[in-house]
């Protein structure tokens, strides 16, 4: 009985995915008033996140924040779904941008790591970085408990040639010998175990952050960027990426600074399109530890 649910379920949000873009975004209206004004949806999360992080605004200004962020994430639903069959034409239409600097990485045989923040629409980025980079694509990501869940997005993910990799396993598949470059994709600004974060102030917070991308980085030389995907104004679906450069030699920086320049583009991202971020993940659950180890801090 349960099995014959999930099948109805994903064959319902396989029929939504060949909806027209127009009535794709019907349903989010739809599931925006039914989510946030019906349900009232994580708003109490989004509410004190918002609060919590521009202390300077009105609480005018914060609602609408919070009524722009309610939709643009009933937006992302919508547009995974949609994304599970939309064509090669379609991603590339609908994520623009210079990427021309990974043309000039592949020709010089660089293997890259690419940051991501929880900005724009990452099921989209993904798909771009596998579609549009000459690089092999590996996708970090963390499995759902749900195996039905897990094999959708993992269909949705791989659509173009990406290989999906969990974190725990992510240092073992680098040490594999390949025949060209390599991108390492993952995003990297959710709520960490707070005994093995970096610490740093965050949107006037305390803040931890995961520490994996500075070993990985060090660990395998690997050119560090990131990439921060904008929404278009009044271009409802459609999203701009700018690569920055953090650093072509991870080993030879200071510990954690990776990370830390990492937080000061993402904090300066976000004051400037504030409602494209994940404001319903409960992303300071974790206080900081009185006692810091070394490699928890910027030194």
């Amino acid at each position: 009985m349960k099995h014959s649910i999930v099948q109805i379920l994903f064959s319902g949000l396989n029929q939504i995915s060949r909806l027209s873009w127009k009535n794709a975004f019907r349903l989010s209206d739809f599931l925006c008033w039914t989510l946030f004004s019906v349900f009232g949806y994580r708003k109490k999360v989004i509410w004190q996140n918002l609060k919590n992080s521009f202390p300077e605004k009105s609480d005018a200004e914060l609602h609408c924040i919070a009524k722009a962020f309610h939709l643009h994430f009933t937006d992302l639903i919508v547009e995974t779904i949609k994304f599970r069959t939309a064509s090669p034409e379609c991603v590339r239409e609908r994520l623009q941008g210079d990427i021309s600097v990974m043309d000039d990485f592949y020709d010089s045989n660089t293997n890259i790591i690419y940051l991501m923040g929880h900005r724009g629409n990452w099921e989209l980025a993904n798909l771009f970085s596998s579609l549009c980079f000459t690089h092999e694509c590996i996708v970090v990501y963390r499995p759902l408990q749900n195996l039905a869940s897990d094999q959708w997005f993992m269909d949705l993910r791989t659509r173009f040639g990406a290989k999906l990799v969990p974190m725990d396993g992510i240092f073992k598949e680098l040490q594999k010998t390949r025949e060209k470059p390599y991108v390492v994709v993952l995003a990297n600004d959710q709520s960490p175990n707070p005994k093995t974060a970096f610490w740093t102030h965050f949107l006037h917070q305390d803040t931890g952050v995961f520490r994996g991308v500075e070993t990985i980085a060090r660990r395998y030389n690997l050119t560090v960027l990131y990439a921060d995907f904008a929404k278009v104004a009044d271009k409802r679906g459609f999203y701009h990426v700018e690569i920055s450069t953090i650093t072509n030699t991870p080993k030879e920086i200071r510990n954690n600074e990776i990370l830390e320049k990492q937080i000061r583009i993402l904090e300066q991202n976000i004051n400037m399109q504030p409602h494209n971020w994940l404001w319903s993940h409960r992303r300071w659950k974790h206080k900081r530890p009185e006692c810091l180890k070394p490699e928890q801090t910027l030194i």
